[in-house]
């Protein structure tokens, strides 16, 4: 088909030709295009071409199957040509101009529209911007949702993309899942959820079961403390385990290192600040015990004290005592040593009896102070006819002393015992005294101090353990008319009794002076090993203790 390659060449070179010119001026009318235009004549060209190129192709003999066929195609074709190529298609904007004006000022590019600013290149759509809005709203590129965003939020909350959790967070807290019953409360055994949970002690707690052992209230501070498995406020603990001063009842301070330093009475485990031993703290002459701030210790007329529950059983004159000094006759009687000779038993005051101390020429004392002694010499001796009575400031008033002449009429002229102490120390004192008695008027030979000492310290340990084993406080004792026998009567002996008995037999064991501490030791060895009799045979021959 060659007559259809000259036309499109001729066609290609005449669109390629197509140019338009820009003209800007203040004449010109508007822009102008130049171009060749389809002269009249040459549809009549193209109709003949067409014809001859029919006739070329049959003359050729080429076979055509279907000549109806084969016209209408070349009809359709002629057809499509001529609709492409019609030179009498109108002008596109009806100006007259194959390339009409775009602003109908005049001018090729004329100035934006009206605005006065002189830009070359003017708004399109009035609304300042060289590239208009698509969708009316002011924005090149158009909301979606019609919220006035480009990208609309997704929820109702106005951010693009919103706390999933309501907790502020774009991404919540990666969950952590435990196996059901991994994590039990120690405090009411049920499972902890999600949560605030604490773990303390090896376990983990809800934060209200974690509870102070003392005063079950809720333990919400940062530091706590144990003991066992049990946690505790730190002030409760405090309370409950840092040792209090039983004398002036306040927490015992800690030394220089940091540590709870304190001092203990060895057997009724009294607890005390150290500073006590040195500030005068008065102790009970009885018990040993110190005086506590919130108590009151009763004053004797001879300086000493006497607490109140020693009170109690104390012996305060000489009649008092006598049904006492009967009862440790007896207990003598029973152990085959019985006292021939009547000595006289008088209670006196401290300053009489260290004179009376004073006027011995042989005699061994127990230091630092003597509570009771046998003596050997004539003297006279101020003795309490009358107990005191006790008024304000718990003193001792209305006391009545008499002067008591000692005659000499054997070994032993009297045995004197201090005052006010209770009965069953007064028993022990008057036992060891009673003990010295019996070994002169028994012609025992001078002994050295710790064998006399030994075994008289043996007697009165032995009568001690008979009157706690009994429970009794003999008959004699319970016909005394004082308000303080009377405490003590057989089968009424009170607990603190009881422990105060104990503690003049562990005053007797722990003595830690070489006469009376290793005397009764050794000699408790020896009646223990050979029996008491044998023991005193073996001191009378020897004046030694039996090995």
């Amino acid at each position: 088909m060659g007559w259809l390659s000259k036309i499109f060449k001729g066609s290609s070179h005449k669109i390629s030709e197509e140019h338009c010119h820009e003209n800007y001026g203040e004449d010109t009318d508007g822009p102008t295009c130049s171009g060749d235009t389809w002269p009249e004549n040459e549809n009549e060209d193209i109709d003949r071409a067409i014809a001859l190129s029919l006739l070329e192709e049959n003359q050729k003999g080429k076979n055509v199957i279907d000549f109806d066929s084969q016209l209408e195609e070349d009809e359709q074709l002629a057809r499509a040509i001529q609709e492409s190529l019609n030179v009498e298609s109108p002008p596109r904007y009806g100006n007259g101009n194959a390339y009409p004006p775009q602003y109908g000022n005049g001018n090729t590019h004329p100035p934006h529209y009206g605005n006065g600013n002189g830009n070359a290149h003017p708004p399109q759509y009035g609304n300042g911007n060289t590239h208009p809005p698509q969708y009316g709203n002011g924005n090149t590129h158009p909301p979606r949702y019609g919220n006035g965003n480009t990208y609309p939020p997704r929820y109702e909350n106005g951010n693009a993309f919103p706390p999933r959790y309501g907790n502020g967070n774009t991404y919540p807290p990666i969950p952590i899942y435990y196996p059901i019953g991994s994590r039990i409360c120690a405090g009411c055994n049920a499972e902890i959820g999600f949560g605030r949970y604490l773990n303390c002690l090896n376990a983990v707690w809800h934060p209200e079961c974690f509870r102070c052992r003392a005063c079950n209230a809720p333990i919400s501070d940062y530091e706590f403390s144990t003991s066992g498995n049990y946690p505790y406020h730190k002030s409760c603990y405090k309370e409950s385990y840092h040792p209090k001063c039983d004398v002036c009842k306040h927490f015992i301070p800690t030394n220089p290192a940091g540590l709870i330093e304190y001092r203990a009475h060895p057997f009724w485990v009294q607890k005390y600040c150290p500073s006590h031993e040195h500030d005068n703290t008065p102790r009970c002459c009885s018990c040993e015990r110190m005086e506590a701030r919130d108590t009151r210790f009763i004053n004797l007329n001879d300086g000493r004290k006497l607490c109140l529950e020693c009170l109690d059983s104390a012996i305060m004159d000489t009649s008092e005592c006598q049904p006492l000094y009967l009862d440790i006759q007896e207990f003598y009687e029973g152990l085959n040593m019985k006292v021939e000779q009547q000595v006289p038993l008088l209670l006196v005051e401290r300053e009489a009896l260290n004179e009376a101390r004073e006027g011995e020429r042989n005699g061994h004392y127990h230091m630092p102070e003597t509570r009771g002694l046998c003596l050997s010499e004539e003297q006279t001796i101020s003795t309490i006819a009358r107990r005191p009575k006790f008024g304000a400031g718990n003193r001792a008033t209305d006391m009545i002393t008499e002067p008591y002449k000692l005659t000499r009429l054997c070994e032993v002229t009297a045995i004197l015992i201090l005052y006010g102490l209770p009965r069953l120390l007064t028993g022990s004192i008057l036992a060891h005294e009673m003990m010295h008695a019996w070994l002169r008027l028994k012609g025992y030979r001078t002994l050295s101090q710790d064998v006399e000492e030994g075994i008289c310290q043996v007697i009165a340990h032995m009568w001690l353990d008979a009157e706690l084993m009994s429970g009794s406080d003999g008959d004699a004792a319970s016909t005394s008319s004082s308000s303080s026998s009377g405490a003590s009567k057989k089968g009424t002996r009170s607990q603190f009794e009881r422990k105060l008995g104990e503690f003049f037999k562990h005053q007797i064991e722990s003595d830690i002076s070489p006469v009376y501490g290793d005397g009764y030791r050794a000699g408790q060895q020896a009646v223990h090993k050979y029996g008491l009799r044998r023991t005193l045979d073996h001191i009378r021959m020897t004046g030694t203790f039996p090995c």
